[in-house]
């Protein structure tokens, strides 16, 4: 029976195993037993075992997921009295049981509020009598526990240190956060961007259900479609130019395609530049003047490839204007791939500013935008400049 379980036993037996194996051992208890467990585990490991259990139990964890620094805390070990000298500092550490995880000392007054920190290093190279305030790294750079985890993840970028003191308002610490925690963190923000992209939210896995993922994907294809449709709606409008001219028919997805992947490439630049921090401190109009200038350049060297096939392709169709015909491609490939950089930048941008995540479904915004200016540019300059 489940009251009879050994809770340490069960948590030593989860620990033990990997996610996967460990939520399945976990599945067998009651959820009582399951909620004991996951709070005795580590918060990080706690939060994928428990993505993994069934559906009831994932609702009433999703508060374990890392939002603020707080959850990542772990307790402090290594606070001693700036009056302790290094030969009683030496003497803890040696009294320790275990000492693998123990980076630095800190230097901490009567009221817990953090002085300084002491590096191993130069701890052995201190002598014997001297007391730790002489040779300690006085005010450290602390985080809050209410700190939301990216920033905490920025300011980890900066630094690069193996662990980060937290301290309260009034300068007291309450715990560490491991550096891996932070980067762990970075990783799953990241690698959400890609699927977040296209609209696949971030919490599914590629152990979701089919109804589940169903629901979180169907509603972004839907909106695609919507946009998909506005694309139609502009080269509908040509459709007198597209019946002289059949060759540019082939040429309607070679256009879009060229200026959205280039688009893409201008996007997961900016998406990278917002996860890292990078936008903060650099300028938007030198990010998007780069990106409109790296358009121009990939526009213009695909372009001449386009335009040449265009011109082939209407000289021997008989097109009389093939060679004009051939400048307008190269001119519209040109100018639909600095489009799509600009777009590649402000579409992530604008979702910010909007208070939406975005990097959410941005891919479906950046084809949309890059299907009309393309496709567009390409009938109207056709039907201007040939027709």
């Amino acid at each position: 029976m489940d009251e009879a379980v050994d809770l340490n036993e069960l948590v030593r037996g989860v620990r033990a195993r990997v996610p996967v194996d460990a939520a399945e051992l976990l599945a067998k208890h009651a959820e009582d037993t399951r909620q004991r467990v996951l709070a005795a585990l580590p918060a990080d490991f706690a939060v994928r075992v428990a993505a993994l259990l069934p559906g009831a139990i994932q609702g009433d964890t999703q508060a374990m997921v890392p939002g603020l620094t707080r959850e990542l805390i772990e307790p402090v070990r290594g606070a001693l009295s700036p009056e302790t000298t290094a030969r009683e500092a030496i003497d803890w550490l040696r009294q320790e049981e275990t000492v693998s995880d123990i980076t630095y000392l800190y230097v901490v007054d009567a009221t817990q509020k953090l002085l300084g920190l002491v590096v191993m290093r130069d701890l052995l190279l201190a002598r014997p009598e001297q007391r730790l305030s002489e040779f300690m790294l006085p005010d450290p750079f602390a985080l809050a526990p209410d700190l939301p985890v990216r920033a905490a993840v920025e300011a980890a970028i900066k630094r690069h240190y193996p662990v980060y003191p937290v301290c309260d308002e009034r300068g007291s610490l309450v715990g560490l956060v491991r550096g891996w925690k932070l980067f762990e963190r970075q990783v799953v923000e990241i690698t959400a961007q890609s699927g977040q992209m296209v609209g696949v939210d971030k919490e599914e896995r590629v152990y979701t259900g089919l109804w589940p993922a169903f629901r979180m994907r169907h509603p972004w294809l839907q909106l695609n479609l919507l946009t998909a449709f506005l694309a139609g709606l502009v080269v509908s409008l040509f459709e007198g130019t597209i019946a002289q001219v059949v060759a540019l028919a082939a040429f309607l997805p070679i256009i879009a395609g060229q200026s959205g992947n280039n688009g893409c490439q201008a996007l997961a630049i900016t998406l990278r530049g917002i996860t890292l921090g990078d936008m903060d401190a650099h300028p938007v109009r030198k990010l998007i003047a780069k990106e409109v200038s790296l358009g121009a350049l990939n526009g213009l060297l695909t372009g001449c490839i386009a335009g040449l096939a265009m011109w082939w392709s209407a000289h021997r169709s008989g097109q009389p204007q093939a060679m004009l015909l051939g400048a307008v491609i190269a001119l519209a490939m040109t100018g639909a791939c600095m489009a799509s950089g600009l777009f590649g930048v402000l579409v992530p941008l604008l979702l910010r500013r909007a208070g939406a995540d975005p990097a959410t479904a941005s891919s479906i915004f950046l084809t949309t935008g890059t299907d009309i200016a393309g496709m567009g540019l390409m009938l109207t300059l056709v039907t201007l400049l040939v027709l």
